[in-house]
């Protein structure tokens, strides 16, 4: 049948009652979008090597705009605009489904990835210009943009992400900006949103300007390439917000939040603009591609050693804890290469330890008015039509701890997992890949899926929304690639001295600070936001002013003396003022004619600024790149501690005014091709490249893929089939239970556990460990866990048990310093995860590696790498057995209702309710909570079985 040529709204049916109870906003809300014209004949057509073996999957949906009418159709009765929730219970049948799972069955759980769209499959085609075509699938809504010149190609990708995510869009340049409670209201959580992601990326606009003048000057044709088709993308983006405006079929989470009246359309969606690019890749890439920091922190908790013990003793316990080269720990490149990078000097020069007791954060807020802090409402009266939205943001628009690495108590972000099999192991002959970005889960995501094709450009994935002009994880025409976060020491701590520019004795207040032997003025960069009550937000109104202090060494974190002198402690990242460099990498990955093997590949990753770990396969190879700015520090610098702010512990060749230096060449990055296997889950990339903070240690959650991938190496004859069920197993199991319960298990039946009670519930726990130690319904749709006894008993034990094992031997303050380094646990249950409850990752961050070292040591097994003392019982087994016993009695005694508190979702005790895995509402439409999955957001399939 021939391609149907309307331009849908994209929206779905909303019941006979819902529509009239919208009516009365007027006839005009109700406008459709304009009928697009007939379809252009294809450009070159592009040959697909990967002949109908290539998959993917993006929960919740491909749309994520949702017009006003949509909002309250979802509110009112629960409906879903068309292609907002289809890939949501594909993406929850893996659960059940991948037990029995076969190559023939893996499109019941994911996308066809192919190229192009079959006649019989076009829902709709869209022209926005004579020279772009936008095809929409009937099954998932993927635009599929094909352009006949670049300029054409770049604008459909411009538009196709205004009609999927634009409201997404402008969110994300406000957060960038500094700006969101100015933009989407005052809630609480939109306050500390901003404080937290505004002071790592603090730029004024000529700042945001001289970036994207570097990227054109500074990279060569590329370069200006780039430029050319960010200008035309955004062009393209602001062509589909005039258009929804005019058209009346904009978000309508615009009206919702007093930016447009409903019934007038008085109002605006301000212009995007090419520095807002920049802005966003701030939040993305410092999101996702950051490592290091926290030396601040670090050194608290070394200081907390010393004290303790005495500088040397303290500094070896310290170390131990540090683990910055565990020789146990799960590695990525692991046929022995070693890449030395980042590690501890023989003799450390230039350390600047803040003196016991010195160390304040700066302060960020100032000039607090109305609600400012306190979250107050004050509820506007809303039109009866409008009722069913009221206070949708009142929690905020992006609810607290919801993005990786934001809310109280949060570790650094990194998510993401890859299986990769080598040819000479799988049934075909071909590299098999199972990989993809873990980012947390939104509605709509914080990605979206699209096929771009034209001059220069093919390529078919996922693209952060605002910087979708380049796929950014995806694949080729014969080749496909992702990443994971890598997290290496990309970012420093420094002491800049303070002085006074009359030669006065300074203070820790001073704003005067020694650089390269003058005093020099800091700079101050304010943002000042004000807020008053809308319909979506209730917040009442308020404002405050941020303030931060930038100097030639970064941006000022905290103040402090050191020797009785007064210093401000400053963070410098090498990717800031380079937000979007990493364009560069991105444009090669989508080139055909750049990427041709596995070689290539690496080159084009290594262009790519940030901290991540890359991985390709095509029909012949499989391989490996770790990326990143990773600088060349001065010799004998400790990277994990606060370093002197002088030239000569300077970064080599540093520049301040471009924020540039040396940088370590290629082949000192972690990269290997042809590898039998390779996996990743945020682990440890290679011998000798030092983690950048704490837990890369003998149990990791790579753990979990890594023994169950070697075994299918072992086996042979590998499948996308058997690689998929690997990781599907892995996302289900209970990290502690499978890697540590075995050890724990073991002290306690060193001798007879004799009350029967207590036996009882070591047996649960031992039922569980022999079933697999998942987390998973006894039957779909239950909503009950098969061992879900035995789950709770774990997760109240395992904080008690880890508090049992170490605080008597560390002591309260050691204890406490080292868990604000890294926090004890992570199960899906907890709020405190890199991107908060209901997150989906889980078991990245705990204290598994320290407790199985423990362990093994009072059992008297072999530990390379040992901690510096046995904790647990103080060495003695007895009396470790005696601690662990206690915890447990203690933990099984705590009712469910205690273990999973009630939040805005689940009820008290909800076991599965509380792990489960909720989109969390960017916008005006919400989903179902799906069973928990420790797993990709975005996850490809793929086996090539040819090549150009």
């Amino acid at each position: 049948m021939p391609p149907r040529t309307r331009m849908s709204v994209r929206t779905a049916t909303i019941r006979a009652a819902s529509v009239a109870a919208v009516l009365a906003l007027g006839t005009s809300l109700l406008a459709s979008a304009p009928r697009a014209g007939a379809a252009e004949a294809d450009p070159v057509p592009v040959v697909d090597h990967c002949q109908g073996q290539c998959a993917d999957i993006l929960p919740p949906g491909e749309n994520g705009n949702a017009t006003l009418v949509d909002i309250l159709g979802n509110k009112a009765f629960g409906t879903h605009p068309a292609h907002s929730d289809d890939q949501l219970d594909r993406y929850d049948g893996l659960v059940a489904g991948h037990t029995g799972l076969t190559d023939q069955k893996l499109n019941d759980f994911f996308n066809d990835a192919s190229f192009g769209v079959a006649q019989d499959q076009v829902e709709s085609v869209t022209s926005p210009r004579d020279d772009v075509t936008i095809t929409r699938d009937e099954v998932s809504g993927v635009p599929h943009i094909k352009g006949t010149t670049r300029y054409g190609t770049e604008f459909g990708a411009g538009f196709a992400a205004g009609q999927d995510r634009l409201w997404l869009m402008d969110l994300f340049r406000h957060i960038g900006r500094g700006e969101l409670t100015s933009f989407a209201g005052g809630a609480l959580a939109n306050q500390g949103l901003e404080q937290q992601f505004w002071p790592q990326a603090p730029y004024t606009e000529a700042d945001l300007e001289a970036q994207v003048e570097y990227i054109r000057t500074h990279e060569g044709t590329r370069g200006e390439q780039a430029m050319a088709d960010a200008q035309a993308y955004v062009d393209g983006i602001n062509s589909y917000r005039e258009k929804s405006k005019k058209g009346r079929y904009f978000p309508g989470e615009y009206v919702l939040t007093g930016k447009i009246d409903a019934l007038t359309n008085i109002g605006e969606i301000q212009p995007f603009k090419l520095t807002d690019l920049i802005s966003i890749a701030s939040v993305v890439g410092g999101q996702f591609g950051g490592g290091g920091g926290g030396e601040v922190q670090a050194a608290l908790s070394l200081l907390a050693a010393q004290q303790k013990y005495g500088v040397a003793e303290g500094t070896e316990v310290w170390e131990s804890f540090r683990q910055r080269n565990d020789p146990e720990a799960v590695l990525t490149v692991h046929d022995g290469t070693a890449f030395p990078y980042a590690g501890k000097p023989g003799k450390a020069v230039g350390t600047a330890l803040p003196d016991p007791g010195s160390v304040t954060a700066e302060p960020l807020i100032h000039d607090r008015t109305g609600s400012a802090g306190t979250g107050a409402k004050a509820p506007v009266k809303a039109p009866a039509t409008l009722e069913k939205a009221q206070g949708i943001f009142d929690d905020g628009v992006i609810p607290e701890g919801s993005l990786p690495g934001s809310g109280p108590g949060a570790q650094k972000r990194g998510m993401s997992n890859a299986l990769l099999v080598s040819g000479e192991h799988t049934a075909s002959g071909n590299p098999v890949a199972v990989f993809g970005p873990q980012t947390g889960y939104f509605a709509p995501q914080l990605m979206m899926l699209q096929e771009i094709q034209g001059p220069g450009i093919s390529a078919r994935g996922v693209s952060f929304a605002g910087v979708g002009m380049y796929i950014q994880m995806g694949r080729g025409q014969d080749y496909a690639w992702s990443a994971t976060s890598a997290g290496q020491d990309i970012t420093d701590t420094y002491a800049v001295e303070l002085c006074e520019p009359d030669g006065s004795t300074p203070t820790k207040a001073s704003t005067h600070y020694l650089y390269r032997g003058a005093c020099t003025a800091m700079e101050k960069m304010e943002r000042t936001n004000s807020w008053k009550p809308t319909v979506a937000d209730s917040t009442a109104k308020g404002s405050y002013r941020m303030q931060v202090w930038r100097t030639g060494y970064g941006v000022v974190t905290h103040r402090a003396t050191v020797g009785g002198k007064p210093v401000a402690y400053t963070s410098l990242r090498t990717t800031y003022r380079h937000e979007a460099d990493s364009i560069i990498g991105f444009q090669m990955l989508n080139d055909p004619s750049y990427v041709t093997d596995a070689a290539s590949f690496q080159r084009a990753a290594s262009n790519i600024d940030y901290a991540f770990n890359w991985f390709y396969a095509d029909s012949r190879t499989a391989a490996y790149y770790n990326s990143g700015m990773n600088p060349v520090r001065a010799a004998g610098v400790d990277p994990a501690l606060p370093v002197r702010a002088e030239k000569a512990y300077e970064w080599q060749g540093y520049d301040p005014a471009a924020n540039t230096a040396a940088y370590t060449p290629f082949a000192e990055h972690p990269h290997s091709s042809g590898q039998d296997y390779y996996v990743s889950w945020n682990n440890k990339q290679a011998e000798g490249y030092a983690s950048a903070g704490f837990g890369l240690s003998a149990v990791h959650r790579a753990d979990l893929l890594d023994e169950r991938v070697s075994e299918l190496v072992e086996e042979g004859g590998v499948t996308r089939a058997s690689l998929t069920r690997a990781m599907a197993d892995a996302a289900l199991t209970d990290l502690r239970g499978e890697q540590l319960l075995p050890e724990l298990l073991k002290v306690i039946r060193s001798q007879p556990v004799t009350d029967p009670a207590l036996n009882t519930v070591v047996q649960q726990l031992d039922s569980w460990r022999a079933s697999g130690a998942q987390r998973k319904e006894s039957s779909p749709g239950s909503h009950a866990y098969t061992h879900a006894d035995a789950v709770r008993i774990m997760d109240a034990w395992w904080p008690r048990l880890i508090q049992a094992e170490f605080e008597p031997g560390l002591g309260e303050g050691l204890f406490g310093a080292l868990t604000a380094n890294l926090a004890t646990d992570e199960s899906p249950a907890a709020s405190h995860g890199p991107s908060g409850a209901h997150s989906g990752s889980a078991f990245q961050y705990g204290w598994w590696g320290f407790a199985d070292k423990d362990l093994r040591q009072v059992l008297g097994q072999p530990v390379k790498g040992p901690l510096a003392k046995s904790y647990c019982g103080n060495g003695d087994l007895s009396s470790c057995r005696t601690a662990l016993l206690s915890s447990l009695k203690q933990a099984a005694a705590v009712p469910a209702a205690e273990v999973y508190p009630a939040d805005d979702t689940c009820g008290a005790g909800d076991q599965w309710c509380t792990d489960s895995i909720i989109h969390r509402a960017l916008g005006g439409i919400s989903q179902k909570a799906i069973h928990w999955q420790n797993r990709p957001t975005y996850q490809q399939v793929v086996e090539f079985p040819a090549h150009r």
